[in-house]
């Protein structure tokens, strides 16, 4: 009777330290990230010029951050990495001024930037006359 008392005792006691380690392992990994859920992030930097890789830093209560991020050289720089848009088709050529418009809707603003709801571009109207009469 005593030696099963002592194995059951045994049994407790692993069990229990088992438990403790387990424990020690999830409060490790909580500090080495952030609970802090109210992330602020600025603008992509990048690293050269005004296109390519770079990063953005964050903060939140007294941490900070930085995250890798990349700018696309072919992107509009007018409206910015983080506005995403999504652009109607090109409007006709206006004869006074010589160039055509359309409008983009905000779809996604990425790492809360201030991203404005409409914008508008322009570019010169082709001075190319596409002709259908291919193959007559």
């Amino acid at each position: 009777m005593q030696v099963q008392s002592l194995l059951l005792l045994l049994a407790l006691i692993l069990l229990a330290a088992t438990t403790e380690a387990g424990k020690n392992k999830k409060e490790k990994v909580k500090k080495d990230g952030s609970e802090c859920e109210d992330w602020r992030w600025g603008p992509c930097v990048p690293n050269s010029k005004d296109c390519g890789v770079g990063y953005r830093e964050g903060t939140c209560k007294e941490e900070s951050k930085k995250l890798k991020c990349k700018i696309p050289c072919n992107w509009k720089k007018k409206f910015g990495a983080d506005c995403k848009y999504k652009f109607e088709s090109w409007g006709g050529c206006s004869p006074q001024t010589g160039v055509k418009t359309r409008s983009g809707v905000l779809k996604k603003a990425l790492y809360n930037a201030q991203c404005e709801e409409i914008v508008y571009v322009t570019k010169p109207c082709s001075s190319k006359i596409k002709s259908k009469s291919k193959g007559q």
